[in-house]
This record gives C-alpha cells, sequence and structure tokens, in this order.
C-alpha cells in the first residue's frame, strides 16, 4: 500500500510540490485549496501525465478535508506569498489564521502524521501549527533550513565555479533576514570554504543567502520562488517517507537545545519515519551564538501574537 501525502495548498509551491512527489513516485497525493476547481484541476493534468513520465501515483485534488484522512505525511503551503517590499513578518497576521484551520482541520483526520510548513513566516507558522494541532514537537517541522543551505550551497558553487554535489552548507535560526549561515561548517569536498575564500567573498554570499528570497520576489514581482522551497520540502517528505535519518537543517521548537527553550528555530535534525529524531547540537562561536540568539528573539516576537 502507498504512503499517503497531504499537500494544503495549490499555489506554485504546493502544486510543484505535487509534481515532485509523484515523479519520484514516493506517495500517493491529496492536493487542497480553498479555490474552486484549481486542485482538481491541477491534479488531473499531473494524472495525465502519469503515462508519459511513467509513475502511477494517485493525485486527488479537493476543496475539503476528508479525502485526507490517513494522511502520513501533511505539508502546509496554504496563504498568501510575498510582494515586493514585504517582508516575512509582514504576512503574520495574514497567514496566521489560514495556518491555524489548516492545522486543525488536517491533524484531526489524520492525528498519527508529519507535519511539515512551509508558509511564511515560517517558524512561526510552524508553531502555530503545532498549537492548533496539538502535535507533540517532534511532528511539527518547518521548511526553512533546507531552503537557506541550498541557497549557501548555490552561491558557493558560483563563487567558486564548482559542482554544487560538491558543496554543503548550514543555515542555523528563524528563515528570514536574521538567519545564520555558518561559513566554518560549509565545505567544499571536505574542505571550509574559510579556507577557499577570502573574508569579503563570503560576507558577499552570506548577504546574499540572507536576502535569497527578496532576491527572486524582487525579479518575479508578482509571486516568490517556488522550484527551490519545493526541492526542499521533497528531499524532507523523502527522509520521513523513506525513514533515511538525514541530517538536514529544519526549524523545530527547542526545549533547552542550543540554550533556547519555548521556540522554533533551524537546527540540525536527524529526520526519519518518526519525524524529528534527533536534535544535533554543534559548537558555536560568541558571534554565532549571539546571532543565533538575535534571529531565535525574532521568532519569539512573532510567535508571542498567538499565545
Amino acid at each position: 500500500m502507498r504512503k499517503k501525502v497531504t499537500v494544503v495548498g495549490a499555489g506554485n509551491v504546493g502544486a510543484t510540490l505535487v509534481q515532485r512527489i509523484a515523479e519520484a513516485q514516493l506517495a500517493d497525493v491529496v492536493m487542497v485549496d480553498v479555490v474552486e476547481g484549481v486542485p482538481q484541476g491541477k491534479g488531473l493534468d499531473l494524472m495525465e501525465a502519469g503515462p508519459v513520465l511513467g509513475y502511477d501515483s494517485t493525485i486527488t485534488g479537493t476543496n475539503g478535508y476528508d479525502e485526507t484522512t490517513g494522511s502520513d505525511i501533511i505539508v502546509i503551503t496554504a496563504g498568501l506569498a510575498r510582494k515586493p517590499g514585504m517582508s516575512r513578518d509582514d504576512l503574520l497576521a495574514l497567514n496566521g489564521d489560514i495556518v491555524k484551520k489548516v492545522a486543525q482541520e488536517t491533524g484531526r483526520r489524520s492525528p498519527k502524521a508529519v507535519m511539515i510548513v512551509v508558509t511564511n513566516p515560517m517558524d512561526v507558522m510552524a508553531f502555530v501549527a503545532m498549537k492548533a494541532s496539538g502535535f507533540p514537537k517532534e511532528r511539527v517541522i518547518g521548511m526553512g533550513g533546507v531552503l537557506d543551505s541550498a541557497r549557501f550551497r548555490t552561491f558557493i558553487a558560483m563563487e567558486l565555479g564548482v559542482s554544487v554535489e560538491n558543496t554543503h552548507a548550514f543555515v542555523l535560526g528563524g528563515h528570514g533576514d536574521t538567519m545564520v549561515p555558518l561559513p566554518r561548517y560549509s565545505t567544499v569536498a571536505g574542505i571550509p570554504i574559510t579556507e577557499l575564500m577570502k573574508p569579503d567573498q563570503i560576507n558577499r554570499i552570506v548577504d546574499r543567502t540572507k536576502n535569497g528570497g527578496a532576491e527572486i520576489v524582487a525579479f518575479l514581482k508578482t509571486g516568490s520562488a517556488y522550484y527551490a522551497p519545493s526541492a526542499s520540502t521533497l528531499e524532507m517528505v523523502e527522509a520521513v517517507l523513506l525513514d533515511k535519518k538525514k541530517i538536514l537543517p529544519c526549524s523545530v521548537y527547542l526545549e533547552g537545545e542550543y540554550g533556547v527553550k519555548g521556540a522554533f528555530a533551524g537546527v540540525p535534525v536527524k529526520l526519519g519515519s518518526k519525524g524529528i529524531e534527533q536534535v544535533v547540537e554543534i559548537k558555536l562561536t560568541a558571534d554565532e551564538n549571539t546571532a543565533f540568539k538575535k534571529s531565535v528573539d525574532a521568532v519569539v516576537s512573532g510567535c508571542a501574537k498567538f499565545m
């Protein structure tokens, strides 16, 4: 029996994620959206691509939640996207109510699922989803660190003219302008980038990583990124469905780790079938720790509105 994944939100991120899951033949997918006809039409279109691309995954489009019952994973992408000049925090009030309802409706029908939150501001929305669903902290995960690290890896590869497959990078903290890329733990074929680049090069790509989403929004003008966010979410979905025990930077609810208690923040974790199986703690320098705490404080201030 195939696994079942629910993706709430049939916009660019959600629909592209559904396509990636189907093409990877990871699971059957239910795509939910409030706009009548959109998830049904996109779902049917993706089904009709199956004979050409060779996948048998069933894709169900719906405007309700009953079809989501018994899902192994729930991915929340529903919400308003950023427009030029908007920060992720500008979306706070607008998306909070949406995520709360989605988490309640899906969580009630799939009480054993792992919930992955993509909607921005992601760290705060993960907090909202955890409270609304009543799920334990191990099964509510924010997607942000994987995307931020992918952007950092991309810029490292571009700067050095090497394959992205040789690059590894960690970005900690909140998924926003206060995120903390860690050059000391970022490598090319095992070599720290601090030995391969000058400080001004590193600073330039660190700043570009922090503003990676805004850079794309500025280009698109009427939307935000979706290819890289959907690919990053797919990596998390795959790690859970296949119980890969993969170490990935994800936003999780911390209760003492890294000196943080009662807040979501991006840290390296072991991701498997049960969700978060371990928070991996790495040593930070004084400057890195200060930046991390500043990033967490920004998340906490957003969460306070939903206490």
